[in-house]
C-alpha cells in the first residue's frame, strides 16, 4: 500500500481520503497547489529547507503521513460498537400484564414486528432505539451482545450502532444528493469517497420507485425517494449494526429489495410493518397486543412456500400503481390473469 500511495499524486489521494487534508494543513502544504505533484516528489519540489524550517525532514514527513492514516483507520474501524445480537427482556403490557418472551435479534437476520395500529409497535422500537432499561413505559430491558449497555452507550451522540428509518423524513439541510452523500462519507472519513456515493446513489433509484438525479436537491424529494436514499445509505456507509424501520410499505420503495440489502450487509433489521409480504420474508416475527409481546413466531417453511405466490401479486400490483402514475388505461385483465 505504501509503495502505491507514494506513487499516487496529491488529488489522487485527498479523492480516497480527504481528510489527509489535516495533515498536510500541520505542514503548511495546500492540497490545491500541490495537486498534480506525486506525493515520493515533495521532498524535491519543497526542499529539505521548507522542512527543516518546520522543525521536520521529508523522510519524517512520510513516516508521520502513513501513521496517521494507520491511525485514523484505528478510529474508523473502533468508533462503532460490533453489535453481535440484541435481547429483548419482558416487560409488561398496557395492562400491567407480565410478557412473556424474551426476544433475541442476531445480525444478518429480519424480525418483523406486527400487530393492529395502535398496538405498541413503534413503542418496541423506541424501547430498542434508546438501549431501555426499565425505564420507558413497557418496563422492557434491551441487552447487547448479551450485556447491559452502559450510559454512555445509551446517551452518547457519538459512534452510534442503532440507525432509526422513521416513516416521515424531512432533510432541513438544502444540498443536492451528491453533496449530501460526499459530506456523509467525509464525516466517515471513508476511502473512495467518489466511488461509495455512485454506489449508494445507483443503489437508491434501484429502491425507489421513480429516479432522481445526483443534482436534486434532498429537500426536493417525494418521500419514497428520500427513505430509498437513507436505505442505501445506511446500508452501505452507515457503521449502524441495528436498523430500525417503521412500515416500509408505505415508502414507495422496493421493499424486498431494500430488506436484502440490509441483510447482506450483516445488519440486524426490525420492521414494524403490516404488509404480509414483509411479515414472511422475515427470520421471525413479534406479534404486538395491547401494548406487550403476545407472541414470538419463527417463519415456517410452509409460510415460505407462499411467498412466490405474495411476490407475484406484490409486482402486479406494482405495475397498477406504475400505470396509475404515468397515466396509462388500467388493463384488470393483466392484473387478475
Amino acid at each position: 500500500m505504501r509503495t502505491d500511495m507514494l506513487h499516487r499524486t496529491i488529488d489522487e489521494l485527498m479523492e480516497m481520503m480527504p481528510w489527509i487534508e489535516d495533515y498536510l494543513s500541520s505542514f503548511a502544504i495546500d492540497p490545491s497547489q500541490f495537486g498534480r505533484t506525486k506525493l515520493e516528489n515533495l521532498g524535491s519540489i519543497l526542499t529539505e529547507e521548507y522542512f527543516e524550517e518546520r522543525g521536520s525532514d521529508y523522510q519524517t514527513f512520510i513516516d508521520g503521513f502513513f501513521l496517521f492514516i494507520e491511525q485514523v483507520k484505528v478510529l474508523q474501524e473502533g468508533n462503532v460498537l460490533t453489535v453481535g445480537s440484541l435481547t429483548v427482556l419482558p416487560g409488561h403490557n398496557k395492562n400491567g400484564e407480565k410478557e412473556e418472551f424474551s426476544v433475541e435479534l442476531k445480525k444478518g437476520e429480519v424480525t418483523a414486528i406486527v400487530g393492529p395500529t395502535g398496538s405498541g409497535k413503534s413503542r418496541l422500537l423506541a424501547d430498542i432505539e434508546s438501549l431501555a432499561q426499565e425505564d420507558t413505559p413497557t418496563k422492557r430491558r434491551i441487552l447487547i451482545n448479551g450485556r447491559a449497555p452502559d450510559d454512555e452507550e445509551r446517551f452518547s451522540t457519538e459512534g452510534r450502532f442503532i440507525a432509526q428509518l422513521s416513516q416521515n423524513m424531512n432533510f432541513v439541510m438544502d444540498l443536492s444528493v451528491e453533496d449530501f452523500l460526499t459530506l456523509h462519507a467525509e464525516s466517515r472519513m471513508v476511502d473512495e469517497i467518489s466511488h461509495i456515493v455512485q454506489k449508494i446513489y445507483d443503489t437508491a433509484n434501484v429502491l425507489a420507485g421513480e429516479s432522481f438525479s445526483r443534482e436534486t436537491p434532498v429537500t426536493q424529494l417525494s418521500g419514497g425517494q428520500s427513505r430509498a436514499l437513507m436505505i442505501a445509505d445506511t446500508a452501505l456507509l452507515s457503521p449502524a449494526s441495528v436498523v430500525l424501520i417503521d412500515e416500509i410499505e408505505n415508502a414507495g420503495v422496493d421493499k424486498v429489495r431494500s430488506l436484502e440489502l440490509l441483510v447482506s450487509n450483516n445488519k440486524i433489521v426490525l420492521i414494524s410493518t403490516h404488509d404480509p409480504l414483509l411479515a414472511l420474508s422475515a427470520d421471525q416475527r413479534i406479534v404486538i397486543k395491547n401494548g406487550g409481546i403476545s407472541k414470538l413466531m419463527k417463519t415456517t417453511d410452509d409460510e415460505k412456500k407462499h411467498l412466490e405466490s405474495l411476490e407475484k401479486i406484490d409486482r402486479k400490483i406494482t405495475q397498477l400503481r406504475d400505470q396509475l402514475r404515468t397515466g396509462k388505461e388500467i388493463d384488470m385483465s393483466d392484473l387478475l390473469a
